[in-house]
C-alpha cells in the first residue's frame, strides 16, 4: 500500500474559484436557515437532556429529543428559549396528552394520589443470606 494517498480527493483539472465560492455561500445560507428554527436554537441553548425524565442524548439519538413549548403556543418563540424545554418523545407525548385532557375538562391528576408503599423487596433477604 505504499504510495496510497488517504487524504481528501483532489478533483481532476482546474478548480473553478467562482463555483467553489457559490457552493460555500449556498451551504452557509442553508446552515443559517436551519439554525433559525426554534428546534435548532433550543438545542444550542439547552442541554441535550429530557427536562422531565433526565434521559441524555447524543448525536446518534438526538432525533428523539423534541422541543416543547411550555405555554403550548407554537408561535411564542422568544430567542432566549424561555418558552422551550427539550423533552424526549415519550415525555413530549405524555405532556400533550395531559394538556388535551385538561382542555377537555378531565382531571389529569385523578388516580395519582400518593400512597405509602406496602411492599418490601428485602423482606426475606436476611433469611436467604442465612441459608448460604
Amino acid at each position: 500500500m505504499a504510495g496510497k494517498n488517504y487524504g481528501p480527493r483532489r478533483p481532476a483539472g482546474e478548480l473553478d474559484g467562482g463555483k467553489l465560492d457559490s457552493i460555500v455561500a449556498k451551504a452557509r445560507k442553508e446552515r443559517d436557515t436551519r439554525l433559525a428554527g426554534y428546534r435548532e436554537q433550543s438545542l444550542r441553548i439547552h442541554p441535550w437532556v429530557c427536562a422531565r425524565c433526565g434521559r441524555t442524548f447524543t448525536r446518534e439519538n438526538l432525533y428523539e429529543l423534541t422541543v416543547h413549548h411550555k405555554d403550548h403556543n407554537h408561535d411564542n418563540n422568544p430567542s432566549d428559549g424561555s418558552n422551550w424545554e427539550n423533552l424526549c418523545l415519550y415525555c413530549h407525548d405524555n405532556e400533550h396528552q395531559r394538556f388535551a385532557h385538561l382542555i377537555r375538562g378531565y382531571d389529569v391528576n385523578a388516580g395519582l394520589e400518593k400512597k405509602a408503599a406496602t411492599h418490601n423487596p428485602f423482606a426475606g433477604l436476611k433469611d436467604m443470606l442465612k441459608d448460604k
